[in-house]
C-alpha cells in the first residue's frame, strides 16, 4: 500500500466521525506526513547510512535483470515461415549446432526442403503431439559428461524422461500421443565415457515409446574417433530416407557448391558505443546499473586475485597453472565439485594470420554487420553485431578448429590456382589424406589457406561469409573447480595443465591449447615472469579495456559456473575414495578441504582416501605441501596414496595402488557403504580404474567377472561411483 493511500484512508475515517479538536487534527496530519517521509526516505534523502570505522562502506548490489521471455512456440514459427523441416539441437561446444546448420542448408539447397534450425531450449517441447503430420523433426543431441544432457537440453531431457510428459496429457504410454510424429536423430558423444551417446539414444527410445516413427537409422558420432566421418557416413543414407518420406527428388543437386548464408555490410563509425568489441550480449553494453544474471549466455568478468605455477619452475616444457577468481558481488554461487567455464580469446598471431591471408588486415578495425540472408532464420545474427573484422576472429570464431572435410571440398571452388584446387579437392575427398594432413596435424584454417596461396598473396577469392558459416563459434572451456565453496564461497580456483605439443604428422610445427595457454600467459604477465618462448600472445585488455588496464596489475576473465552431480555424500561419516592423477586431483582438493572443515566444526568424518599420481615427486606433485597439512588435520581417518610413474624402472600408476590396497578399499565400499570417485583422463586412466575395481570385486568379493561388472555398474546407478572425466 502506498503512502498516498495511507493519507486517503485516514481522512476518510475522519469524515465519518464527529468533529475533532485542533490537537487531534495536527497529530493525525503529522503522522501521515511522517509515514510518507518514512516510505520515501531513500528517494528524498538518499541512502545516507552512518558507518562506524569497524563497518566497511559497501555499495548496494544492483538488482538482477531478467531478460524478456522468448516465444517458445516453434510450431507458430514454422507456420509463419512456411517450414516443413525443423532441426532441434542440444549443444555444449557448438558441434551439434554446426551439424544442424549444415543439414538445414543441405536440405534446402540440394532437395528443396524448407528448413529451420533452433536451439531446443528455445522451444516448448510439450507441443510435440501437435506437430504437423507432413513435417519432419531432426534431433541433434550431444551427451555431456557422464550421460548428462547439455545445458540447453536440460528442460527437454526432463520432459522426455518423465513418466507422464506434458504432451501426453497424463494419458498412458499405450495411447501413443506421438503416433503421427516423424523424426531423425543423430547422437554426438565419446566412446571413452561409460554412457556413450546416452542422451541421443534415450531421446530416440522415448520418442519411439510414445509412438513416434524414426526415419532412417539413428546416427551416432564418436568424438574420440572421427566424429566428422561418422556424420558424413550417416547423412547420405539418411537423406535418401527423408526424401522418400517427403516425396522430393532424391537426386537433388551436387553437394559442394556454396550459396551465401550471410550478408556482410561495412558501416560508418557513427556510434561506437553500440559496437561489440568482444562483448557477448547486449547486457555488456549497458551502463544503467542493472546487474544481469550471469550464466552460459552471459559470462561474468571476474578479477583474477591470485595465480601461480604448480610444476617445478625448472621444467621448461611443462606448466600447470593455479588461478583464483573473485566472484564477489556477481550473484554467482557454486558448490564443491562444480565446473567453471572460461571464455578464451584467440591468439593474436593466429588472428593476424587469418586477416592477412583473407586480405582484411588493412580493414581489421572497420565496423561491419553480419546478417542472415534467410529472413525466416531463427538466428538473425551469428554473433553480436555491429563489430569489426578483427573482433570476429579474436573473440567470436574458433579459428583454431580444424576445418571439416566437407567444407574443404567447397573451399576448393575458391582456390586461386589449379594446383591449390587439386590439393583441396584431394583433402576433401580422401578421408585418410584429410586425417593425416589436417585432423592429426591440427591444421588451422589460416595455415591451410596459406598453403594454397601463391607467394603468400591474400586470397581475395574466398568469401568471408563462407568463413563465418564454416568455422564454429568460439566456445568456453570447462574446468573442474579445485576449491571448496564452504571454505572460499566468493573465490573459484582453477587447476589447469597447459597444452602444447608438436604433432607427429608435422613435427616442425607447435600447436598450443587455446584456453590453457591464455591462462599461462596471463600468469606470466601478472607475475612479471620473462620466458624465452613468447608465443602465443593475447589482447589482454579485452573489449573496451574491461579485462585489463595497462596501468594496473589486475586482469579479469569472463566465466560462468556449470553445476554438476559430482558431489560428496551428504553424510560426512560416509567413507570416500578418490582417484585423481594429474589435474584430475582438482575437484578432490575441494573435497578434502571440505572434509577437513567438517572435522574442524566437530562433525564426525568418515575415512578419506586420495589416490594421486604424477611423473615425479620433485616435478609435478600438485599441492604437495597443502595436502600434507590437510591430511595431517584429518589424522588417522585420512590417507594420501601416491604413484610416481617415472621414479622407478617400471611405471606405477594409480590403478596399481588401488590393487595394492584392495582389501581395505573393498571394506570401505562394500561393507561401509563408501563412495568412489574418479577424475581425469577418460581414455585410459578411467577405464583402467574401472577394470581395477571390477577385479577387486572378484578377488575380495568372491564374484565372477559378470557379477563383479554388474556390481560396479550398480554402484554407478546408485551414485556411489562417480566420474568427472575428459578425453
Amino acid at each position: 500500500m502506498s503512502a498516498d493511500n495511507i493519507v486517503t484512508e485516514t481522512l476518510m475515517v475522519q469524515a465519518d466521525e464527529p468533529m475533532m479538536d485542533t490537537f487531534d487534527l495536527v497529530f493525525l496530519l503529522t503522522a501521515g506526513v511522517m509515514a510518507i517521509l518514512y516510505l520515501y526516505k531513500e528517494t528524498l534523502f538518499g541512502n545516507n547510512k552512518i558507518v562506524t570505522p569497524q563497518q566497511p562502506i559497501s555499495t548496494p548490489l544492483p538488482k538482477p535483470v531478467t531478460p524478456p521471455k522468448k516465444d517458445r512456440d516453434f510450431l507458430k514459427k514454422m507456420r509463419e515461415t512456411d517450414k516443413n523441416v525443423i532441426l532441434f539441437y542440444g549443444s555444449q561446444t557448438g558441434t551439434a549446432e554446426d551439424y544442424a546448420s549444415r543439414l538445414a542448408k543441405e536440405g534446402q539447397q540440394r532437395f528443396g526442403l524448407k528448413t529451420m534450425t533452433i536451439d531446443i531450449e528455445d522451444c516448448n517441447m510439450a507441443l510435440l503431439d501437435k506437430f504437423p503430420e507432413d513435417c519432419i523433426a531432426f534431433f541433434l543431441m550431444a551427451t555431456y559428461g557422464e550421460g548428462e544432457p547439455t545445458d540447453d537440453a536440460v528442460d527437454f531431457w526432463e520432459l522426455i524422461t518423465s513418466d507422464s510428459p506434458e504432451f501426453s496429457d497424463g494419458a498412458p504410454i499405450e495411447d501413443k500421443p506421438l503416433s503421427s510424429f516423424r523424426y531423425v536423430v543423430f547422437a554426438l558423444g565419446n566412446k571413452t565415457y561409460e554412457h556413450f551417446n546416452a542422451v541421443g539414444r534415450t531421446v530416440d527410445a522415448k520418442l519411439t515409446e510414445f509412438g513416434a516413427t524414426r526415419i532412417g537409422e539413428r546416427g551416432e558420432g564418436d568424438d574420440d574417433g572421427s566424429l566428422e566421418e561418422d556424420f558424413l557416413g550417416w547423412k547420405e543414407d539418411m537423406w535418401k530416407a527423408v526424401c522418400e518420406i517427403m516425396q522430393v527428388d532424391q537426386s537433388g543437386v551436387e553437394a559442394g557448391g556454396h550459396v551465401a548464408a550471410y550478408k556482410i555490410s561495412e558501416l560508418d563509425a557513427d556510434d561506437s558505443e553500440k559496437v561489440y568489441y568482444g562483448e557477448y550480449n547486449e547486457h555488456a553494453l549497458m551502463t544503467n546499473g542493472i546487474r544481469p544474471t550471469y550464466d552460459a549466455k552471459n559470462p561474468y568478468i571476474s578479477p583474477i586475485v591470485a595465480t601461480r605455477e604448480l610444476f617445478n619452475p625448472n621444467l621448461i616444457d611443462r606448466n600447470c597453472i593455479h588461478m583464483e577468481l573473485d566472484i564477489t558481488g556477481s550473484g554467482i554461487d557454486y558448490e564443491t565439485g562444480d565446473h567453471v567455464a572460461v571464455w578464451p580469446m584467440n591468439a593474436e598471431q593466429n588472428v593476424e594470420r587469418l586477416l592477412k591471408i583473407l586480405g582484411l588486415w588493412e580493414k581489421r578495425d572497420t565496423i561491419i554487420t553480419v546478417e542472415s540472408i534467410d529472413p525466416s532464420a531463427t538466428k538473425k545474427y551469428p554473433f553480436p553485431v555491429p563489430t569489426t573484422y578483427a573482433t570476429i576472429f579474436r573473440n567470436y570464431l574458433d579459428i583454431h578448429a580444424p576445418i571439416s572435410r566437407q567444407s574443404i571440398a567447397t573451399l576448393a571452388n575458391f582456390a586461386p590456382t589449379e594446383e591449390g584446387k587439386s590439393k583441396l579437392s584431394n583433402l576433401g575427398s580422401d578421408k585418410e589424406v584429410y586425417r593425416v594432413e589436417v585432423s592429426d596435424a591440427y591444421l588451422s584454417l589460416g595455415e591451410l589457406l596459406e598453403s594454397i596461396s601463391p607467394n603468400g598473396k591474400p586470397l581475395d577469392s574466398v568469401p568471408l561469409d563462407f568463413i563465418i558459416e564454416t568455422l564454429p563459434r568460439l566456445q568456453p572451456r570447462y574446468y573442474s573447480i579445485s576449491s571448496s565453496s564452504k571454505s572460499t564461497p566468493k573465490t573459484i580456483h582453477i587447476t589447469a595443465t597447459v597444452l602444447s605439443f608438436n604433432p607427429t604428422t608435422t613435427p616442425h610445427r607447435k600447436v598450443y591449447g587455446l584456453a590453457t595457454n591464455y591462462l599461462l600467459q596471463i600468469n606470466r604477465k601478472l607475475r612479471n615472469v620473462h620466458h624465452p618462448e613468447t608465443l602465443p600472445s593475447y589482447s589482454y585488455s579485452g573489449p573496451r579495456n574491461k579485462y585489463h588496464d595497462e596501468g594496473s596489475n589486475l586482469i579479469k576473465l569472463p566465466i560462468h559456473v556449470r553445476h554438476t552431480n559430482f558431489k560428496l555424500p551428504k553424510n560426512s561419516k560416509t567413507p570416500v575414495v578418490m582417484v585423481g592423477p594429474g589435474t584430475g586431483v582438482a575437484p578432490f582438493r575441494g573435497f578434502v578441504i571440505e572434509r577437513t572443515l567438517s572435522k574442524a566444526q566437530g562433525e564426525e568424518v568418515g575415512e578419506t582416501i586420495l589416490f594421486f599420481g604424477c611423473r615425479r615427486r620433485d616435478e609435478d606433485f600438485l599441492y604437495e605441501n597443502e595436502f600434507a597439512e590437510l591430511f595431517a588435520t584429518l589424522g588417522e581417518r585420512g590417507k594420501l596414496i601416491t604413484a610416481f610413474s617415472r621414479e622407478q624402472a617400471h611405471k606405477v600408476y594409480v590403478q596399481h595402488k588401488l590393487n595394492e590396497n584392495s582389501s581395505h578399499l573393498w571394506n570401505l565400499i562394500h561393507n561401509l557403504g563408501g563412495y568412489f570417485y574418479v577424475c581425469g583422463d577418460a581414455k585410459s586412466m578411467a577405464r583402467d580404474v574401472n577394470t581395477s575395481l571390477i577385479q577387486i570385486a572378484q578377488s575380495c568379493g568372491g564374484m565372477d567377472e559378470v557379477r563383479a561388472t554388474n556390481y560396479v555398474k550398480d554402484l554407478r546407478s546408485k551414485g556411489r561411483y562417480q566420474e568427472d572425466v575428459w578425453s
